[in-house]
């Protein structure tokens, strides 16, 4: 899977926090089941809201670092763009259908999600290779 940026809200215009992944199924499972300590476990931040996929953790990276410069405002609006109701984006990453949502309920209780890239949405898939690092960076805003 290729490195991706990610923006996690509480709610609509609430609190928001920004990480970079090089597996965002697997991290975005671990802030929803509070297994990521730290402020998105204290402040209850669990909805994927924004996401961006990357060809490399380098320029993953860069962007991540160049969004946390940006003011709240400019993020609210890179939301809005292309979240304007601010849905869970979780079950599309999932590449969900409303029929596999009582599955995934049944998941969030007790496993860890396997997902294989065929089933991602077209967002997460690509030919891209990751650059090979597979760490985990991340910030809040």
């Amino acid at each position: 899977m290729n490195p991706c940026v990610y923006l996690l809200a509480s709610k609509k215009n609430g609190t928001l926090y920004i990480g970079v992944t090089s597996n965002l199924v697997q991290r975005i499972w671990q802030h929803r089941e509070g297994l990521a300590e730290g402020f998105t476990k204290k402040y209850n931040v669990k909805t994927l809201v924004w996401y961006e996929q990357h060809a490399t953790m380098e320029s993953a990276i860069t962007r991540e670092k160049a969004l946390k410069k940006w003011n709240r405002a400019w993020k609210l609006d890179l939301i809005e763009k292309t979240n304007p109701q601010w849905h869970d984006l979780w079950l599309d990453i999932l590449g969900a259908t409303e029929s596999q949502t009582t599955t995934q309920r049944h998941s969030r209780e007790g496993g860890n999600p396997e997902v294989e890239a065929e089933n991602l949405d077209s967002r997460l898939r690509g030919n891209d290779e990751a650059d090979g690092k597979n760490s985990d960076q991340e910030g809040f805003l």
